[in-house]
């Protein structure tokens, strides 16, 4: 790896590649380089350059300036502080300049997002930054994303559907959050309009998770009863933003939930959840599959 300062003479970028035997001779690569008019149009970054290369290769790669690009890789459900631990462990990016980024009120702003921070609306996907990128950009790449994939189906939305879109966003973290198992979150969506249609409390642990300071991984009695923003066991509707940042598969299932007669889900412990109509057969569900009677 080879890193070119700004504002760095040419004659040095020729020492350092020789000193790092990426080329043999300093002198006849800044000929070629004055020749082909390449000296002055040198671009900083970091290359990823090889001995193997002509240096005609090595003088395109740097004007072009093909700097080497960090894969980053989002998953679906994962939080701002989850995505600046990966940015942390990378070694690379700052994950708290990411994060100091990502709860600026003014760059939320400025994208149009009508919410305090960029929660839920940096898509997960597979990302390619250079090591220079600022937190800002990065940022920005994600939201772009996730407008890409979301606008269109928001724009398909169900001329019925009551919901702004920093809701049907929120609800969408919260369907991501409760299951990882594809073809159960349009269920699980449907469940939690169905509660929303019947003035019902959410009540999704996965919310109440998210308002816990420090949470150390066991959910108890005491979280559930304690309020907070986020306690859909206390609350009314909707928390008042998302509490992860949801795939496209959550999205759509927000959007467009199947009619079911659904109002309760339980895990079964197998990555799949047994869904009633009724609180007898889900009491029942629950002494079944997590009380094990």
């Amino acid at each position: 790896m080879v890193v070119i300062g700004s504002g760095q003479p040419f004659k040095t970028v020729a020492r350092v590649l020789h000193e790092k035997e990426i080329i043999n001779y300093p002198y006849k690569f800044k000929i070629v380089a004055r020749i082909k008019g390449f000296d002055r149009n040198i671009k900083a970054g970091e290359y990823l350059l090889s001995s193997s290369m002509s240096p005609e290769k090595i003088l395109e790669i740097l004007v072009d300036g093909k700097v080497y690009l960090y894969r980053i890789t989002i998953p679906e459900g994962h939080t701002l502080n989850q995505i600046a631990a990966l940015l942390d462990e990378n070694g690379v990016f700052d994950g708290t300049e990411f994060l100091k980024a990502a709860n600026d009120l003014n760059f939320t702003q400025q994208l149009g997002i009508e919410a305090s921070n960029f929660e839920g609306y940096l898509f997960p996907d597979t990302y390619f930054f250079a090591r220079d990128v600022s937190s800002r950009k990065m940022i920005e790449t994600m939201f772009r994303q996730f407008q890409i994939i979301f606008n269109p189906i928001w724009e398909n939305r169900p001329p019925d559907m009551d919901l702004s879109m920093h809701e049907i966003v929120t609800l969408a973290s919260i369907i991501e959050k409760e299951t990882g198992f594809h073809e159960e979150r349009p269920l699980v969506s449907s469940v939690f309009h169905n509660r929303l249609n019947k003035n019902m409390r959410l009540q999704s642990d996965p919310t109440v998770i998210y308002g816990v300071e420090n949470f150390e991984g066991k959910l108890t009695r005491k979280h559930l009863n304690t309020p907070t923003p986020y306690n859909t066991y206390t609350i009314n509707g909707l928390p008042p933003g998302p509490i992860a940042n949801p795939g496209k598969a959550s999205l759509e299932a927000a959007l467009f939930p199947p009619e079911t007669p659904y109002l309760y889900f339980v895990s079964k412990n197998d990555k799949t959840h047994f869904f009633s109509t009724n609180y007898d057969d889900h009491r029942e569900a629950v002494r079944k599959y997590q009380l094990k009677q």
